[in-house]
């Protein structure tokens, strides 16, 4: 049987500013990348997020992001190497704090937005963060887009490696995410988003944007918690992956 792992970015609301809605995502993912401050998230939310997921049994994982609040992680930004580590330590330190005093323990690291897209292509970068993941602790899982550099990195440094997939976002014909700034980049329909989620679950493939099949090898799979009806999203996904026949579980980390 295919397994695939559901994962979501959540807590990522801050102050009285709330984006998405958590309760309703929660129950149908099995792996949450928590927002550690820096793009999103407080101490109040960090701490009722880690709550929301030790209530649902979903594994917990630190979603660390470039020091940009104000544009929610979004915008790039040139950082040394040793900047990158630093902030890395920093969030995974705090979430950690977090997990602990709910009896939990983290699970996995997911780098956020611009970070994220950042650390896909420059190994000096990802190297970084795969470090710093190691240094926290040689037994948490690192996840990166399926094919970049992060997953040559995160191998190269000892870790256990995740490779993501996407649901509704749409590939170019080598594999990369297409710019959220391109036409058609969101796949908005959710019945398509679903199908190409079922596609890359059990056949490895998605059809990119220039309508070529591009293969994409994935051991999770991305559901955005802050699209309309992220909730109803989530479920109808779950179901459709369940009954596609893919066995809906965490990653399996080192013991």
């Amino acid at each position: 049987m295919n397994r695939i792992d559901l994962n979501a970015d959540l807590g990522e609301s801050f102050g009285a500013w709330r984006m998405g809605d958590d309760a309703t995502v929660m129950p149908w993912i099995t792996s949450v990348n928590i927002a550690c401050g820096f793009h999103a998230g407080d101490p109040v939310i960090m701490r009722h997020t880690v709550a929301l997921a030790v209530k649902h049994g979903v594994a917990i994982g630190a979603h660390p992001s470039l020091p940009d609040l104000q544009g929610f992680g979004r915008r790039e930004m040139k950082i040394t190497p040793d900047e990158i580590h630093a902030a890395t330590l920093y969030q995974i330190g705090a979430l950690h704090a977090f997990a602990q005093a709910s009896g939990a323990r983290l699970h996995h690291v997911k780098p956020h937005g611009a970070l994220y897209n950042m650390v896909a292509r420059d190994r000096a970068l990802a190297d970084a963060i795969a470090c710093a993941v190691r240094d926290v602790d040689f037994t948490l899982i690192l996840v990166g887009l399926a094919g970049s550099v992060l997953i040559d990195a995160g191998r190269d440094a000892g870790l256990v490696v995740t490779r993501e997939g996407f649901c509704d976002r749409r590939y170019r014909a080598d594999g990369s995410l297409a710019s959220r700034s391109e036409a058609g980049a969101v796949i908005e329909d959710i019945e398509k988003a679903i199908a190409q989620a079922v596609s890359i679950a059990t056949r490895n493939e998605a059809i990119a944007l220039d309508g070529t099949h591009v293969r994409i090898e994935a051991d999770t799979l991305c559901v955005h918690g802050d699209r309309p009806n992220a909730g109803a999203f989530a479920r109808r996904l779950r179901e459709a992956l369940e009954n596609a026949g893919v066995n809906v579980v965490p990653a399996e980390a080192r013991a």
